[in-house]
């Protein structure tokens, strides 16, 4: 059995923080330029160097990806972004476009490339290539069956290494090449800028009939006919580890830390636990299904891994997701008093019951029993985002512990004083 990693998503260095503290064998970042996520909050150089430091002091390799399709105005701009790269020393470098990695080659030549899925890897001969070129790792695209990527393992170097995604949302569009948001809002998906019309409620025009907007009805609410449910293998880990896939990759570079906190600790758990024995991995299921299901969702699909997808891996009458738990903060620091300091995202009351979520996968209920503002003043409530704050909480957490409360005990809150 190969080696694995487990390959967690990063929008900011807190949520970098919080993917290595619970589990994350590797994370993948991306700068403020030349990456496919650009309304992502992404890393400045200065929190590239942070994150990196901080991840690898705990033995965790960090990714930063430059895998947008470039046209000639970027080639410029990428050269100096590698040499800036090559001095904050990233583990490697994700890249989809030919051009973006023969300059990588030229500028940091020590640090390993890895070929994005936006290069559609679909067979062994793309690998092999890839693997001449000089490429270390390859990311599968994610039309291929565990049973294709399995015969791609058979006939490529044993040194190659394959990545996969094992969850998060899945695009429309083949291997993510989409023109439907640069169509309709002038943003390029292919730049970093999709605004995820795949999302959208749409009808049907026919052409001899102008302006006659005719409805595909699901339901009452209309039809959403290209929104796909989230890929979630958290189930399949055997069958993973049997394809010999060497990296499992979490989507999710716009994700919140909750979401990057509930998923890299459940599947590090299910990873660990296979690993131990298959026979713990299968009596831990209910554990892995009931936790994965606490972060945001859309219900749940298999993808392409067992066969083409039909339409029971479409969700056709909503395009929200599905979310359980709200987001609270993260233990910044713990004072001389024991209070913990957060920065808080959502609101809640002094009295209310909320969840510290633990790196070691236990959900430990408190009383939050005080609050003080960061002037020193008692304050009931934290109905301010971005707020920091001091609480004292019926038993005492630990540095990068992550606060949530189910969303039931949040409405249930809602009267709290907001004095």
């Amino acid at each position: 059995m190969r080696n694995v990693e487990l390959l967690i998503p990063a929008s900011s260095l807190e949520v970098l923080k919080t993917a290595v503290i619970f589990g994350a064998d590797a994370v993948y970042i991306g700068g403020e330029a030349f990456g496919l996520r650009a309304k992502a909050k992404n890393f400045s150089l200065e929190e590239m160097e942070q994150g990196i430091a901080f991840a690898h002091e705990r033995g965790v390799k960090v990714y930063v990806t430059a895998n947008i399709l470039a046209h000639n105005y970027d080639l410029d701009g990428a050269r100096n972004y590698f040499r800036e790269l090559k001095e904050i020393k990233p583990d490697a470098l994700i890249i989809s476009d030919p051009g973006m990695f023969t300059i990588a080659k030229q500028e940091c030549p020590e640090i390993e490339i890895h070929i994005s899925t936006q290069a559609n890897n679909t067979n062994y001969m793309t690998y092999q290539f890839w693997y001449e070129q000089g490429a270390k790792r390859v990311v599968s695209a994610r039309e291929l069956s565990l049973r294709e990527i399995k015969e791609i393992r058979e006939k490529i170097p044993e040194d190659m290494e394959i990545e996969s995604f094992i969850h998060g949302a899945m695009c429309i569009s083949y291997s993510g090449r989409c023109l439907l948001s640069n169509y309709f809002t002038g943003r390029d998906a292919n730049k970093g800028a999709c605004t995820h019309p795949c999302r959208w409620k749409y009808a049907v025009v026919e052409e001899k009939r102008p302006g006659e907007y005719l409805p595909v009805y699901e339901n009452e609410r209309g039809t959403y006919i290209f929104n796909s449910k989230d890929l979630c293998m958290i189930e399949y880990i055997p069958e993973i580890m049997d394809a010999g896939i060497d990296s499992l990759k979490i989507e999710g570079r716009m994700k919140t830390a909750l979401y990057v906190a509930t998923v890299a600790r459940t599947y590090r758990k299910a990873i660990d636990d296979f690993l131990e024995s298959e026979e713990k991995y299968r009596a831990n299921m209910g554990w892995y299904k009931e936790e994965i299901s606490k972060c945001t969702y859309r219900q749940f699909t298999t993808g392409f891994y067992f066969g083409k997808p039909d339409e029971n891996t479409q969700i056709y009458d909503s395009n929200t997701y599905i979310n359980e738990y709200i987001y609270l903060g993260i233990i910044e620091e713990i004072d001389e008093r024991g209070y913990a300091k957060i920065t808080q995202r959502n609101k809640f009351c002094v009295g209310d019951t909320i969840e510290i979520m633990k790196p070691d996968g236990r959900n430990v209920p408190v009383v939050v029993e005080d609050m003080f503002d960061s002037e020193g003043a008692h304050v009931d409530s934290a109905p301010h985002p971005q707020q920091e704050l001091y609480l004292k909480l019926s038993e005492v957490p630990q540095q990068y512990d992550l606060l949530r409360v189910a969303k039931e005990e949040e409405q249930r809150d809602e009267q709290c004083s907001d004095n």
